[in-house]
């Protein structure tokens, strides 16, 4: 059998130095069986000496009349006959090309393209979303709907990309799927160029006492809402394109590298996932300080409730990307040169079913048809320890897409920030403890060659390490005292439940509760709005470009008699516990994400070869079914039962304004410790439940060099393709 030969040398699976399995000698005296034996696919070696021998000839030699020896279990033989493994599109193949037809160049563009995904679906749409509900008059109902018509179209569509895509030419469902997700991106960003210019509603001087304080609550419908419908579908299709990029994307990258440093090149994929997300909180806020309607002049400020950013720039940005990514993906071959190496090297570890039917997995015809599909699906039922990493997968994502969610939030109560600051703040926790933690997992697996039950016992050790981290949440700041709804105006302690925000200094304003604008006064104070603190005039800070209310009756001076002043914006906390809550949180969020890359190897190790994409979409919907989608709904709901102070939208419910820090710890560690138990828990059963192959049935030729075993009978590599 004739094998592909790569042009520049590297790749092709000519070795130039004989394979010698002269530790695999047969008993003295028994003959031995060379070329000219079936391979596995049928085909017959001709027996004749040619100069492509050292390809053509079987990998192991056995004794004639033994159908299979104890080293064959274990090893496939793939049939390559007319197979193209050259990079380009169709017959246009030019040799430059070539040079990026390596692992190294596919981890490239995936990471570019997971790049793309994290930072558009994760970052800008976060960003952007208050901008969009002002701009398209959206509750906030619809923009939640908007944010999980992603998960929704994940969900749908992962059972028949992973089982369809597994066996098919991966690169081409991989290309194919970044374009729709830029296709996603710019339909997304369509509704500013169908729509009139953006018209804001302005009530002049609401917010100080005695100023207008007129705001309109009975609005007619309006039909910009119906975008939604738009944005759902923007979303729908981020979702479809995405679905390729987490489950062929990572079979793809663990078949064409050795088995060893699959977890590395896993690890640095979802680092750049990771990133993605930071670099649209930074890149999309940027965009939000320029005026949706670009080149024309306006008297509000971004500081205004009324000010609606660019919104729409990063999607077209990365949209145009995303298609330009997805050209060189669609070039490349279902295999990449020299991975058959890797592929006879292999080891199974998947988990043993006592009745043997994971053997099924094996049969080369098995998952080209519908047919096979519920047998897929009842073997993975039937492997426990898949099932298990499964449900510790799933707690995980809910603990990161709560924290992810809330996190800013969280922060931003207990250390009295901005929305702004404390979204930097968690940016960069997360950065260096997500991208770092995801990083050194990999790492760890490859530099200590664990095998699956050693990976498993790595996660259950990050698991355990979290789990212990995470009782910080014992601790926490004091609320910053405010006026009406921590205490009393008169600086008495303010009953439980009860909110007072008249006083007699302010009686006579005609304050609005519709209008929450926070000014720290200057007594150290916080007031719900410059109106609450009895302020009549308004001027600018030159040092920090803050505003400044004066005259305000609720305030008295520190030194001299009379009213006093504040400052736009909360009041600053001094809490003394800040440094030691953001060193555990680190720990929290680094431990957790230490085990993702693990976790994910393991699952990759514990089925069958030809299950591994199935394995991963399934493994994805249970994660998103129980994990990332209604995990920021509990936290959520969790997290307002310890809300003070609620936003009142012309007598219906808004959001939580001001949180009482204490029961936001408590509830918060409640969620933490109960999912990190769970998450502990399924671990330990999938490591005491697993069950590897039987030590016979491995053959010396993977581990063995791997190891160090054997290091004299390893084929010499090529230069620089060991990684």
């Amino acid at each position: 059998m004739a094998m592909p030969q790569n042009s520049t040398g590297e790749n092709g699976f000519c070795f130039t130095q004989t394979l010698d399995f002269s530790h695999l000698h047969p008993p003295p005296g028994e003959a031995v069986r060379t070329c000219g034996a079936p391979l596995s696919n049928g085909t017959t070696s001709s027996g004749v000496p040619s100069p492509s021998d050292s390809c053509a000839e079987p990998l192991c030699s056995t004794t004639p009349g033994e159908e299979e020896t104890q080293y064959r279990e274990g090893i496939k033989y793939v049939s390559t006959e007319g197979e193209e493994l050259a990079c380009g599109w169709g017959g246009f193949t030019p040799g430059c090309l070539q040079l990026f037809n390596t692992s190294k160049g596919v981890l490239f563009f995936l990471c570019v393209a997971s790049f793309l995904q994290g930072m558009t679906v994760n970052g800008f749409i976060n960003t952007v979303i208050t901008s969009i509900e002002r701009r398209f008059d959206l509750r906030s109902y619809q923009s939640g709907l908007i944010a999980s018509s992603y998960d929704i179209a994940a969900c749908v569509c992962l059972t028949f990309v992973s089982y369809f895509g597994g066996n098919g030419h991966k690169p081409r469902w991989l290309g194919w799927g970044v374009l729709v997700m830029g296709l996603g991106s710019l339909l997304f960003a369509l509704p500013h160029f169908t729509t009139g210019p953006y018209e804001a509603r302005l009530a002049a001087e609401v917010g100080i006492c005695g100023g207008n304080q007129s705001l309109p609550c009975a609005q007619a419908a309006s039909s910009l809402s119906s975008y939604r419908f738009m944005f759902m579908l923007g979303q729908f299709l981020h979702g479809m394109g995405a679905t390729p990029l987490y489950t062929l994307g990572v079979t793809y990258l663990d078949e064409n590298v050795k088995t060893n440093y699959s977890p590395v090149y896993i690890a640095v994929f979802y680092t750049a996932a990771i990133l993605g997300p930071a670099a649209g909180y930074l890149v999309g806020g940027m965009f939000l300080n320029i005026y949706t309607e670009i080149g024309r002049e306006v008297d509000i400020t971004p500081e205004n409730t009324l000010w609606v950013g660019a919104w729409w720039i990063g999607f077209l940005g990365a949209g145009a990307a995303s298609l330009l990514i997805s050209i060189p993906i669609l070039g490349y071959p279902q295999r990449l040169p020299g991975s058959q190496r890797y592929i006879v090297m292999r080891v199974s570890e998947a988990h043993q079913l006592k009745d043997g039917s994971h053997k099924k997995a094996s049969d080369p015809d098995f998952g080209k048809t519908v047919k096979d599909l519920p047998r897929s699906v009842l073997l993975l039922l039937k492997n426990p320890t898949f099932i298990f990493l499964c449900l510790a997968g799933a707690t995980e994502a809910t603990l990161i897409a709560g924290m992810s969610t809330f996190g800013p939030k969280f922060l931003e109560s207990q250390f009295s920030l901005s929305a702004s600051e404390a979204a930097t703040l968690f940016g960069y926790l997360v950065v260096p403890a997500g991208g770092g933690g995801t990083f050194l997992g990999g790492f760890l697996v490859n530099k200590f060659k664990l095998r699956c039950s050693g990976i498993i016992k790595l996660c259950l050790l990050c698991t355990v390490s979290s789990l212990l981290a995470i009782f910080i949440f014992f601790i926490h700041c004091p609320n910053m005292p405010m006026a009406g709804v921590t205490q009393m105006y008169e600086g008495s302690a303010l009953p439980s439940g009860h909110l007072n925000l008249t006083a007699a200094c302010n009686a006579d304003c005609g304050c609005l509760e519709e209008t929450y604008s926070p000014v720290c006064g200057s007594d150290g104070i916080m007031y719900y709005s410059p109106c609450h603190a009895g302020c009549k005039e308004v001027s600018k800070n030159l040092r920090n470009g803050k505003k400044v209310y004066r005259e305000c009756s609720c305030i008295d001076k520190t030194l001299l008699p009379g009213p006093g002043d504040a400052e736009a914006g909360k009041c600053t906390s001094s809490c003394a516990k800040r440094s030691l809550l953001l060193l555990f949180m680190f720990v929290v969020i680094l431990f957790t994400f230490l085990s993702s890359i693990p976790a994910l190897t393991a699952t990759l190790r514990c089925v069958s070869d030809r299950q591994r994409s199935f394995a991963l979409g399934i493994q994805w919907i249970v994660v998103r079914t129980l994990g990332g989608i209604p995990g920021p709904i509990a936290f959520g709901s969790m997290i307002d039962k310890s809300c003070l102070l609620w936003q009142d939208q012309c007598g219906e419910q808004g959001s939580c304004y001001v949180y009482q820090n204490s029961a936001m710890s408590r509830y918060t560690l409640i969620a933490g410790l109960v999912y990190k138990v769970l998450g502990t828990t399924f671990f330990l059963v999938a490591c005491l439940l697993y069950k590897p192959p039987p030590p016979e049935s491995v053959p010396g030729s993977s581990d063995a060099s791997e190891h160090g075993n054997h290091q004299e009978h390893k084929p010499s590599l090529p230069a620089g393709e060991d990684i």
